[in-house]
């Protein structure tokens, strides 16, 4: 894969931050937003990320260029590969498509970021959904390296190979995720541990502020470096992953039965936002994106370091 010119598709959050990464990359960025702002906004975006993707080694220009951007969808006729992040809405979605495939040549890769929509549900109008998949980040994607790529019922393995090494070559860590479900997996996983998190507010165990550094200055300290499956084969001992399920799977299958299944009533929410406002009583806001960055990118040097 030789991507030269790449086109965006909506330029909010997720949207800057692939296009940084992009221009970072040396890449042709076309943004595709109808707003009179998006353009101010992504020029400012991109100089904040530009110091971390140089510090990361990602950035191959010593300033930041500037990226095309358009709300007509003809500007896209020569482009070679599409990150769609528009609303995870479906009916948007089909629009988009229709914009997108009256404009692009056949063989272009259509990749959605969505989070929680099926590439099935998304390529089902397509006039060809062979090459539309979804490639979902975590965000911010110029700093958060993996990308979990997903196929729908119709998109072929050329096209799914293709969209790795693409997403590989920018110093992506990919995934295939071998079946469809809502979510995905990262999200998937994630919205486990979010439930519990709320289940645990809700239920009186602990306030949003333990809760936060249990899992700050608990197992997320180990899970920025291995994940779940390989910390409990260390968790083990000499015996490793299998002696931990014979000895310890019983008490873990004990703990999945007491899991909580939250509701999000006015007064939780009011709970849960007030322990937030607890917390950043202690923090500086204005800094708190730029600070977790900075640390972004200490983490993934770190990671680099040690092979983890």
């Amino acid at each position: 894969m030789s991507a030269t010119h790449v086109a965006v598709i909506g330029g909010g959050l997720i949207g800057m931050s692939w296009s940084s990464l992009f221009l970072a990359q040396g890449l042709r960025v076309t943004v595709v937003d109808p707003r009179a702002s998006v353009a101010e906004d992504l020029a400012g975006f991109v100089k904040d990320a530009w110091p971390a993707l140089q510090a990361l080694g990602l950035a191959r220009s010593e300033g930041p260029p500037l990226a095309e951007v358009t709300s007509d969808w003809k500007a896209l006729s020569a482009v070679d590969f599409v990150t769609e992040c528009g609303p995870d809405r479906i009916e948007i979605k089909a629009q988009m498509l229709a914009e997108l495939e009256a404009a692009i040549g056949p063989e272009v890769i259509i990749a959605s970021s969505t989070s929680s929509l099926l590439a099935s549900d998304i390529q089902q109008d397509a006039k060809h959904p062979e090459r539309v998949l979804v490639a979902h980040p975590m965000n911010p994607p110029h700093l958060v390296p993996m990308v979990e790529l997903v196929a729908g019922d119709k998109t072929g393995e050329a096209f799914m190979q293709e969209a790795e090494t693409f997403y590989q070559s920018l110093g992506r860590v990919t995934i295939r995720v071998k079946k469809e479900m809502v979510g995905h997996l990262a999200n998937r996983l994630t919205s486990a541990l979010y439930r519990e998190a709320v289940y645990a507010v809700e239920a009186g165990i602990a306030t949003v502020e333990d809760v936060d550094k249990a899992i700050a200055f608990g197992p997320g300290m180990r899970w920025a470096f291995m994940g779940p499956h390989l910390t409990y084969h260390l968790g083990g001992g000499a015996g490793g992953y299998r002696h931990y399920l014979d000895h310890l799977g019983p008490t873990q299958e004990a703990r999945w039965r007491e899991h909580g299944l939250p509701h999000l009533t006015e007064a939780l929410k009011d709970d849960l936002v007030a322990g937030v406002a607890r917390e950043l009583e202690t923090q500086d806001e204005d800094t708190l994106v730029e600070r977790r960055d900075a640390a972004l990118v200490e983490l993934a040097k770190l990671k680099q370091r040690f092979g983890l």
